[in-house]
């Protein structure tokens, strides 16, 4: 599976664009500020029905425009797939396969697998424990759609579960039965996220751990430690904090409570750990993420590197670069600010099927083939 062509309406600062990708590593290259980031978001678009970046979509919408429009040519072993996404002011964004409008994003969610490797993604050791749930509910969504569609379920019951605890805090009342209503669906549907979540770390971790290592070249040890009280049926949970959620106005257990404890050997990598050692921690993350998704599903996802060059040193890099232009890694999308530095690194490995294009403010122009 790969992207062939790429189409944008209207998207950020691109007003249109129509360009063909080779199936290996297609290279953006360009000054900062260009649009270089904004390209692969709208890739990322087509994968996960929204940015990377940017959460508001009309806020993605070019400038004194009034729609943007993301279409993608995919070559599924042969067959060619048409994925669009248009978002109107005023109307509801829609998602089509074939022209098709999905009734719901959930249904496009793992058909087109995708990682994205990003200065952002210094989130998940910086970031609060949501930042962590996001990233591991993301990995096992997009091969498990029963996963997704507990997660999405969950979600709402939270939701308004909530939403009575404000309510019956506000009206000085309680009401237990309404209460016990959603208790019941966050016990049905948290049960499936705490079991999925520690198979799902079960899995992940020796991949984790391959790539730290390689990575490092080193003999430390990193350690993933789900961090929740899966021990405790939900349930009796709900009912040991039921005062306290009564004054919270706010649901203060359950699997939306999670964390993820990230470590190399004993020591916290947030607290203590180098920023050479933090990056490294992120970057096996994201490439484990890419092999348990193959894994699982069967399908390379499409690779992002999102300015790669500042998260390693040039000996990295070119590890790095050589390792996705394998027949381990499908097809890679990446950027940097300087042609000549991967103009360099491919010289050295001829064999690797490459584009490197020259992205300037609003257009795309192919520089070597």
């Amino acid at each position: 599976m790969h992207l062939t062509n790429f189409k944008l309406s209207n998207f950020k600062t691109y007003q249109e664009l129509d360009i063909d990708f080779c199936s290996n590593i297609n290279c953006m290259v360009g000054n900062n500020g260009v649009g270089k980031t904004n390209l692969l978001d709208a890739v990322y678009y087509l994968s996960f029905c929204k940015s990377y970046f940017n959460p508001i979509d009309s806020q993605n919408i070019r400038q004194g425009e009034e729609f943007f429009a993301v279409h993608g040519t995919y070559d599924f072993d042969g067959e060619k797939v048409l994925v669009s996404c248009i978002d109107k002011k005023g109307q509801p964004k829609q998602m089509r396969w074939n022209k098709k409008p999905y009734k719901t994003f959930g249904e496009h969610i793992g058909r087109i697998p995708l990682v994205i490797i990003s200065p952002n993604d210094q989130n998940i050791i910086h970031g609060g424990s949501e930042v962590r749930r996001k990233f591991i509910d993301g990995v096992i969504s997009q091969t498990d759609k029963g996963y997704l569609d507990h997660l999405l379920q969950y979600q709402k019951a939270v939701e308004q579960r909530n939403h009575l605890l404000k309510q019956f805090f506000e009206n000085r009342f309680w009401d237990e039965n309404s209460i016990a209503i959603w208790d019941e669906q966050l016990v049905r549907h948290g049960q499936f996220l705490y079991e999925g979540r520690q198979a799902f770390l079960k899995e992940f971790l020796p991949l984790f751990n391959e790539y730290f290592s390689w990575i490092t070249e080193s003999s430390e040890e990193a350690v993933l430690t789900y961090v929740s009280q899966a021990d405790i049926p939900l349930d009796q949970q709900l009912a040991d904090s039921r005062q306290s959620d009564k004054y919270a106005q706010y649901t203060t257990v359950g699997p939306h409570k999670d964390d993820l404890d990230l470590a190399i050997g004993n020591f916290s990598v947030k607290k203590f750990g180098s920023q050479g050692q933090q990056k490294t921690f992120v970057l096996a993350l994201k490439l484990a993420q890419f092999e348990y998704i193959f894994q699982r599903g069967g399908k390379k996802p499409i690779l992002l590197l999102d300015d790669i060059f500042d998260k390693l040193d040039m000996k990295r890099v070119k590890q790095l670069i050589h390792l996705v232009g394998t027949d381990r890694f499908g097809q890679v999308f990446l950027t940097d600010t300087q042609p000549g530095r991967v103009e360099n690194i491919f010289a050295e490995i001829p064999q690797c099927e490459h584009k490197i294009f020259e992205v300037t403010p609003g257009e795309l122009k192919l520089i070597e083939e």
